[in-house]
């Protein structure tokens, strides 16, 4: 791979040294560079791929780190990360200690929110820009680049009001690809490039120019005026913008490929006072022809639902329950794919409703199909349900409303770092009152629950499972209703595990085994309510130890252990061990070295069961 330009790039002052000719020849190695990366590391490629150009022109613009540069959603910042130089750590990308799949304040002064999740980056833009105009501020420009399907989260409207009325100097950039993760829920890009490439109006703003142009008079109010004139004619063919109305100067569409184009736009803005947005219509996988092809996610990232997975048993289960229920809807927000949707709406394309990066609405929405008689089911990522807590808690739980929350890639993640992991979904949703929650430990316990979970119909219920691979078992040792399951019979410790964790807690049980330790092993399975005869042969044995992928604070095993302390039982209480993930960010790496880490392998649960008989 030819990397000729792009190798001494050092800085974004590097690119102002280079021809037009040559950058367009570096856009083209910066493409080759990120499908070698990716696929060498995973990640995110065909949202990359649409960003080059832009990326490039607000580089040899903007005066980043003086100017605050801010991308929303921050996977689209990898040709950011190669300009401001980390080129070198791309082979280190998304790998334990190395590069972040997204920007990362502890890495460069240049990045400045790590942002992963969608939506958010107008209100920090508010907030800067702020604190820039104020006494003693720096006074440097905020540029925030919002798209990939960011415009679709609420916060994003919240911030765009308070930009709007505070009439601070922010520059947006619109990143108008029509996707999100899946093809993006909004018709505000379609109707803003519809408008202004309406021949209409197009035809009736030359004819006033050329007017105006012929009256000798107009003199120096020629400028004002023919800005005025334009006003009316778009109030003659349209309604006035929805940027406009909001106190947001809006500017284009403009190809968002043609890089020169894209310095002269941002350059005629980049002095303008009060707040401005700069629409730009990009291609998603721009240069590589599988990501341009892709109809799903135009290769958004290289993940994809494996055979064998928790994400697949959850696919044909629900197909299977759709096919038995005709009042069952699904819903996602904007990831149909991942979540395993997609086969879904191809089954029932009218009753599968992708509300785009907008948790909160989809929460919410789904409390509204249940009253209403339906029985949705909401698949989403479990870090991100908890941008919607509270829409859980007091729209969902609080009504009692029976809808099912299919929480994928609970527990720890990997590669995409410390907002990815889910830990905080069981802290969280065993606080909710009428909540019952269950963690299936393999593919057929994931098919079991789901229908169980839709007998119930006084109040919510949430599955939560890893994104790791399914075990597969016979039907004898699938579980029901809201009963534990024993696995294993011993007679000193007794170890509680939820979900995943439960294949080390049997290889931990081996282990003590050898030791001359017999271990009773439970699969808790619903997590709330708490089996009671689970409980009642827990405290039989001299320890107990708990094992869970989530936060050890205020989860599965806080709740046994208070349990066990409450119980009323007669004797001495056995000695509790509650195993999990520390309060605290964790960095990305392998799923199952950070579970090591944090002594929730086979070897670290022995070690712990062994100290609590001790």
């Amino acid at each position: 791979m030819d990397t000729n330009h792009l190798r001494k790039i050092t800085c974004p002052a590097d690119l102002r040294r280079l021809g037009d000719e040559e950058l367009t020849e570096l856009a083209e190695e910066i493409r080759e560079f990120i499908v070698d990366t990716v696929n060498a590391t995973g990640g995110h490629l065909g949202s990359n791929l649409g960003v080059v150009e832009l990326t490039l022109a607000l580089h040899l613009v903007f005066d980043s780190p003086r100017d605050i540069i801010l991308w929303d959603t921050g996977h689209q910042a990898y040709v950011h990360k190669m300009l401001t130089g980390r080129l070198d750590q791309f082979k280190t990308l998304r790998q334990p200690g190395g590069l972040s799949g997204y920007p990362s304040r502890e890495e460069s002064p240049h990045d400045w929110i790590e942002n992963s999740h969608a939506s958010t980056v107008l209100s920090y833009a508010h907030g800067l820009a702020t604190a820039q105009q104020a006494d003693g501020g720096d006074h440097r420009r905020v540029i925030a680049v919002v798209g990939d399907g960011s415009l679709t989260g609420g916060v994003a409207f919240e911030g765009l009001n308070n930009i709007g009325h505070s009439g601070c100097d922010v520059t947006l950039v619109l990143n108008d690809n029509g996707r999100s993760y899946a093809p993006t829920i909004s018709r505000l890009s379609e109707s803003l490039l519809r408008v202004r490439m309406d021949p209409r109006y197009v035809r009736t703003d030359n004819q006033v120019r050329k007017v105006l142009q012929n009256i000798p008079w107009v003199g120096d109010l020629a400028g004002r005026t023919v800005g005025a004139a334009k006003a009316a004619v778009r109030e003659m063919v349209e309604p006035r913008t929805f940027f406009d109305e909001l106190g947001i100067s809006y500017f284009g569409p403009f190809d968002g490929h043609d890089l020169a184009k894209l310095e002269r736009v941002f350059s005629r803005v980049s002095h303008l006072e009060g707040p401005c947005l700069v629409h730009v219509l990009t291609q998603k996988g721009r240069g590589y022809a599988p990501a341009e092809n892709d109809p799903v996610k135009n290769m958004h990232d290289t993940s994809y639902a494996k055979p064998g997975s928790y994400t697949e048993a959850f696919t044909t289960a629900l197909i299977k329950e759709a096919e038995a229920r005709p009042e069952l809807v699904a819903i996602t927000a904007a990831m149909p794919d991942s979540t395993g949707l997609l086969p879904f709406a191809e089954r029932f394309p009218e009753r599968c409703f992708d509300v785009g990066i907008a948790e909160q609405h989809a929460v919410t929405a789904a409390a509204g199909m249940a009253m209403g008689g339906l029985r949705p089911v909401v698949a989403i990522y479990s870090t991100f349900l908890t941008r919607a807590i509270d829409q859980v808690n007091l729209d969902v739980g609080l009504h009692g409303q029976p809808v099912v929350f299919c929480l994928d890639r609970a527990g720890i993640t990997g590669d995409d770092g410390p907002s990815h992991h889910g830990v905080l979904d069981m802290v969280l949703l065993t606080k909710i009152p009428g909540m019952t929650v269950l963690a299936p430990s393999s593919y057929q316990e994931l098919q079991q629950m789901l229908h169980d979970a839709l007998e119930i119909t006084t109040g919510p219920v949430a599955l939560r499972w890893a994104k790791t691979a399914a075990p597969s078992v016979p039907e004898q040792q699938v579980g029901f209703g809201l009963k534990g399951r024993k696995v294993r019979e011993g007679s000193d410790v007794c170890l509680l595990s939820v979900g995943k964790m439960l294949e080390s807690a049997e290889e931990a049980a081996d282990l003590l085994e050898a030791d001359g330790v017999s271990a009773t092993v439970w699969d808790i399975r619903c997590v709330k309510p708490l089996d009671e005869d689970m409980l009642a042969d827990a405290a039989r044995h001299k320890a107990v130890v708990t094992i869970e992928d989530g936060w050890q604070e205020g989860g599965a095993g806080s709740s046994v252990a208070h349990h066990l302390a409450h119980s009323g039982r007669e004797g001495p209480l056995p000695a509790i061990r509650v195993l999990g993930v520390p309060n605290q960010y964790l960095p990305q790496g392998k799923p199952d070295q950070i579970l090591a880490d944090c002594g929730l392998d086979a070897a670290g649960i022995a070690a712990s069961a062994r100290q609590a008989l001790a």
